[in-house]
């Protein structure tokens, strides 16, 4: 039915060592909806398609509409650049058909992913009890880990469900957050049925003594069960006060969680290591690998503290599965750990490309961008017309035009792409439009920021 077809595999071969070959990537252009459409116009019917008629819109309409996130000049929302070594062995995981749901099914797949989550629990300075799984990214994880505090902290009050509906009534269970928390912690308390206990910030970082503060003061602090902090905002790369939050947090017994998808790749730069001080107290945190760990999407590393209360939450009951939890203890399955079953063995790219290149050249790379954000900073500071909002604690500029109004953010970005200089978007900081720059590419270069800050003069 599906006969392979040599011609077929030579055509993607070919493209993809001609893609692998780009250096520098380009950028490449937003897509137009009607020039979308009217390539995909038939393309699927009840007929099979000469393949190369096919594979030519892909690679003369549909590819160059996707701006490329690994472009050293890709400097918006949260770039990737995965090494090559990563891009090739996730073709091999995708050709081979690789899964990774079970030891049963999938051990050596397994065994290498987990040599990797040991890579960054070690990072973390978690114990060697620690383990997890690798999901699609930072959403997923947080998500789950949060499931997990939920259920700890529902039979540490008791049985006591709030008003999700799984328990046995009472106030809603509360996880406290800072007001710089991702957007995905909020999602998922409103999926676990938990509701936000927001702490004030001090200049934008969570600490202990607001933690303890907030919870002193509130009538019911019982109905807390955990905390989430953040290592490396997205908009600012703030950390927050993981010593004293997770202080405040062993002390209470809260269920720690740190959202570290897009800083925690730092841990392995020694310039910033000093920022993570308190990260070893988690109980579960995030990573994500396909930001700033140069793995493909989709790679988010969630390890916990004790596993074993993640597998007592997640473990699926079905008789088809028995099979897959009679082996021996050591036996791990990924499923086990988060609110997925099948999965791809996402984590293996990321473990071919740590043993190719080593993890010294992984934290050259990471300092190389925290060394690039510090210089632009400094370049900003040099121009009349602009103004630094804050100085960078890892990797993301914020910065603003004097005199520009939100308008002319969204002229001068869109002027940037169209002319390929860059791919940069404003955000907004205290309610005021901003430029952001966003340094996770290691061949990105001072000479592309001068480039991209003269077009604002």
């Amino acid at each position: 039915m599906f006969v392979p077809d040599d011609k077929l595999a030579s055509m993607i071969f070919e493209y993809c060592r001609w893609r692998l070959s780009l250096d520098p990537v380009d950028l490449d252009l937003p897509g137009q909806k009607a020039v979308l459409e009217e390539a995909l116009v038939g393309l699927i019917g009840s007929k099979p398609r000469d393949p190369e008629d096919v594979f030519r819109v892909f690679t003369d309409v549909l590819a160059p509409a996707v701006i490329s996130c690994d472009s050293p000049r890709f400097l918006a929302f949260i770039p990737a650049a995965p090494t090559k070594a990563s891009l090739l062995f996730d073709m091999v995981v995708s050709c081979s058909a690789l899964q990774g749901t079970s030891w049963l099914e999938a051990a050596g797949a397994i065994a290498a992913e987990n040599q990797a989550l040991r890579v960054l629990a070690d990072a973390a300075g978690m114990p060697q009890s620690a383990g997890g799984c690798f999901v699609s990214g930072g959403s997923a994880a947080n998500l789950s880990a949060l499931v997990v505090a939920r259920e700890v902290g529902r039979r540490r009050a008791g049985g006591r469900g709030g008003r999700d509906g799984g328990g046995s009534g009472g106030p809603a269970l509360r996880v406290a957050v800072g007001d710089q928390a991702h957007s995905s912690v909020a999602k998922a308390l409103m999926v676990t049925g938990m509701e936000p206990f927001l702490v004030p910030t001090e200049d934008y970082r969570l600490t202990g003594s607001a933690l303890e503060k907030a919870l002193s003061r509130d009538p019911e602090p019982e109905s807390v069960v955990a905390v989430a902090a953040t290592a490396g905002t997205t908009n600012a790369g703030i950390i927050d006060d993981l010593e004293s939050v997770g202080r405040v947090a062993n002390e209470r017994g809260l269920w720690f969680h740190v959202d570290a998808a897009y800083g925690g790749a730092a841990l392995f730069a020694p310039s910033a290591r000093h920022r993570f001080a308190g990260i070893e107290r988690v109980d579960s945190v995030v990573i994500d690998p396909h930001k700033w760990l140069f793995a493909p999407f989709d790679c988010g590393a969630l390890i916990y503290r004790h596993p074993e209360l993640a597998r007592a939450v997640f473990t699926q009951d079905a008789s088809y599965l028995d099979v897959i939890h009679t082996g021996a203890p050591d036996q791990w399955n990924p499923s086990d750990y988060a609110y997925h079953l099948t999965r791809r063995a996402r984590g293996l790219a990321l473990w071919f490309s740590l043993a190719v290149y080593g993890i010294d050249a992984y934290s050259d790379a990471i300092e190389s961008s925290l060394r690039i954000a510090r210089e632009s900073a400094a370049l900003i500071e040099t121009k009349q017309y602009l103004q630094l909002v804050r100085n960078p604690e890892l990797s993301v500029v914020l910065y603003r035009r004097k005199g520009w109004s939100p308008e002319d953010y969204d002229r001068w970005s869109d002027i940037l792409v169209a002319e390929q200089i860059g791919f940069v978007t404003p955000t907004k900081w205290e309610g005021e439009t901003v430029a952001r720059l966003a340094f996770l590419h290691p061949h990105t270069t001072i000479a592309i920021v001068e480039e991209i800050l003269e077009t604002m003069e």
